[in-house]
């Protein structure tokens, strides 16, 4: 499909994806951003989301790779979950080329309330480890899964998912599952991302552009987790789930 953008908008589009970016290094959702500026940008959904999955998946390896220097994150001991949830992302990516997500649609507004309100309450949140509430199998071959099939079905906040289920199910450490989050989020970018070039609808000068963007705004909210911890974290999660509610409920 044709589409034709002045390089003012791609500009833009490049600025707007350097913000998302700095938003899903620190707490996830900066879909919440790109997906409308490039639907008001006239690119058709299809092409959007496609092409979203490509600027997106650069700012996944920028804060992914920062992560790893950093220590916070080791790949080896989260291979099965970053194996799973590339699969599930494959399979949502398939899925919702099958069927109107009418349903989830109306259910993830009362999921993000919930997280965000979780977050806000719960003492201490990933400040110290806690006691796991499931196995890590079971987090790693079943929960990282279901987030990937979301992220290919739907995707925005896929990483505050990953990085929150982590706490809440596992006890770890805000800020260790938050590199973790963003190592996953790669795997299932990546998953999906493969299902939307085979499909042709990506759109590579604009996705190109952006990526530039999303590696600049990745690579300074990596590091601002990586200085700030838990006290950046947290509030960005709330102010995120804030802003996605707001989004879904208002249209």
């Amino acid at each position: 499909m044709d589409v034709s953008l002045s390089i003012e908008v791609i500009l833009m589009l490049t600025a707007v994806a350097a913000l998302a970016g700095f938003i899903d290094a620190i707490a996830g959702g900066g879909g919440l951003l790109t997906i409308p500026a490039m639907l008001l940008a006239n690119i058709p959904p299809v092409l959007t989301l496609g092409t979203n999955k490509l600027q997106a998946a650069s700012g996944a390896l920028a804060a992914s790779i920062t992560m790893i220097k950093k220590g916070i994150v080791k790949p080896k001991n989260i291979k099965t979950a970053i194996i799973a949830a590339f699969i599930g992302s494959i399979f949502g990516s398939i899925a919702v080329q099958l069927s109107p997500p009418d349903l989830l649609e109306k259910l993830i507004p009362f999921l993000i309330a919930a997280i965000g309100i979780y977050t806000l309450f719960a003492p201490k949140l990933g400040e110290v480890e806690a006691a796991p509430r499931i196995s890590e199998g079971a987090w790693q071959k079943i929960a990282a899964p279901l987030i990937g099939f979301y992220d290919g079905y739907m995707g925005p906040g896929t990483g505050m998912f990953f990085a929150l289920g982590n706490v809440a199910l596992r006890g770890r450490k805000i800020i260790e599952a938050t590199g973790a989050a963003k190592v996953l989020n790669l795997s299932t970018n990546i998953g999906s991302l493969i299902f939307f070039i085979l499909g042709g609808n990506v759109l590579w000068t604009v996705g190109l552009a952006m990526m530039v963007g999303q590696i600049i705004g990745a690579y300074f909210g990596s590091h601002m987790v990586v200085k700030g911890g838990s006290r950046l974290i947290r509030p960005m999660i709330v102010l995120v789930c804030l802003v996605m509610v707001t989004k879904y409920v208002l249209g």
